[in-house]
């Protein structure tokens, strides 16, 4: 069962309807799994609608991290060692996903989503190394939708039970992260042999 804290900040939230599930995932204190699965539940009492949802959580997410491209690109890595821990995100979370940018690409901004511990800080090294605006929108909406879909579906499905959307969720987590892993791998065999075949 979820701390009072996140019970209140949630029902806070509802009352701001569309907006309050954007800002729910735009300041991200809350796991994006949560607030999307609360919002599911508000569906479900006919509070907010799914497709006004969708887009809702959609747009929070991809606010919230635009806000970690722009810490990367303008406060760099000291700025996150230092007040890193005030968004929850630690080194180990930059240091894992700085060696999975480098090594993988600007596609791991689309897989990295899918992935425990990346998909929280794998926006911060696409601003250190400047990536394109167009590009790094375009991956994380590509990542972004299909999540928000999954946990508002599972959320509405579940109803006054969407707290127990871990147990829930597990079934399609688990294996969409090994797709995503799978997809990584397939990437970088392409981008080696489309290399050696121009060289």
């Amino acid at each position: 069962m979820f701390s009072d804290f996140v019970t209140q900040m949630l029902t806070t939230l509802a009352d701001l309807g569309y907006f309050g599930v954007a800002i729910g995932l735009a300041i991200e204190i809350i796991p994006s799994e949560i607030v999307l699965a609360y919002a599911g539940y508000l569906i479900s009492k006919g509070e907010i609608n799914y497709f006004g949802a969708i887009a809702a959580g959609t747009f929070g997410i991809l606010i919230a991290q635009l806000i970690l491209y722009w810490i990367g690109a303008y406060g760099g890595r000291p700025f996150l060692l230092k007040y890193g821990k005030y968004l929850l995100i630690h080194e180990r979370h930059i240091d894992v996903a700085e060696k999975w940018f480098n090594k993988y690409g600007a596609g791991v901004i689309f897989t990295g989503r899918f992935i425990p511990v990346i998909r929280q800080a794998i926006s911060i090294p696409a601003g250190i190394a400047k990536m394109s605006y167009a590009k790094f929108i375009f991956y994380t909406l590509l990542a972004t939708i299909p999540w928000s879909v999954l946990f508002i579906f599972l959320g509405e499905r579940l109803a006054s039970n969407w707290a127990q959307i871990d147990e829930a969720a597990a079934p399609y987590v688990k294996p969409v992260g090994a797709i995503a892993v799978i997809v990584i791998i397939a990437y970088i065999a392409f981008s080696m042999y489309r290399k050696k075949k121009r060289a």
